[in-house]
């Protein structure tokens, strides 16, 4: 078997990287753990709109031995991403999946087209998510009718919109599932 990889998402609104909140502190837990992490800068950071982020994230070449890992648009544009393509595996923290309502959500265009539930199934192994009650840009009801639809390995907290420094929850799941 090829070396597994992983590949941060993150959310929108910023300046398009992984250096801020629990990205840092996973990203070191994965490479003690001999996993190689890629944490790009995804181009339009603050829109995070589907036209830039899934031929960016296509040029990454994930495969059937990557792991996505993604922060609210970044793990709505893993989902978007495997509805036609194959990977190992992929951690949503904080998705949705509509625009929520909002014309800054609308416009990065994940939310035009019906989501392939099936396809973005049969394209993992496993998907883990991580959702909380008390999110206040997502909806608990968003986060559940993915992971009724995906039937994701499903963690619900109270974690706001999960912008904290540490997430051993998040290595503690993968690391089982790799083992």
């Amino acid at each position: 078997m090829k070396k597994i990889k992983i590949i941060f998402l993150p959310g929108n609104g910023g300046d398009g990287n992984t250096s801020y909140g629990w990205f840092p502190y996973i990203k070191d837990k994965f490479e003690k753990m001999g996993i190689e992490v890629i944490n790009p800068i995804f181009p339009d950071g603050i829109l995070a709109r589907k036209d830039f982020w899934l031929p960016f994230l296509e040029s990454l070449k994930p495969d059937e031995n990557t792991i996505l890992v993604g922060h609210s648009s970044g793990a709505v544009a893993i989902m978007k991403y495997t509805e036609n393509n194959k990977v190992l595996g992929s951690v949503l923290v904080a998705p949705c999946y509509t625009d929520l309502g909002l014309s800054s959500e609308k416009v990065s265009g994940y939310y035009n087209d019906a989501w392939n539930w099936i396809d973005i199934k049969k394209n993992h192994k496993w998907i883990i998510q991580f959702s909380s009650i008390n999110d206040p840009f997502i909806p608990i009801e968003e986060a559940r009718f993915i992971n009724e639809n995906l039937d994701t390995k499903y963690h619900e907290l109270t974690e706001g919109h999960f912008m904290k420094e540490t997430f051993s929850e998040l290595v503690e799941s993968v690391k089982s599932i790799l083992e």
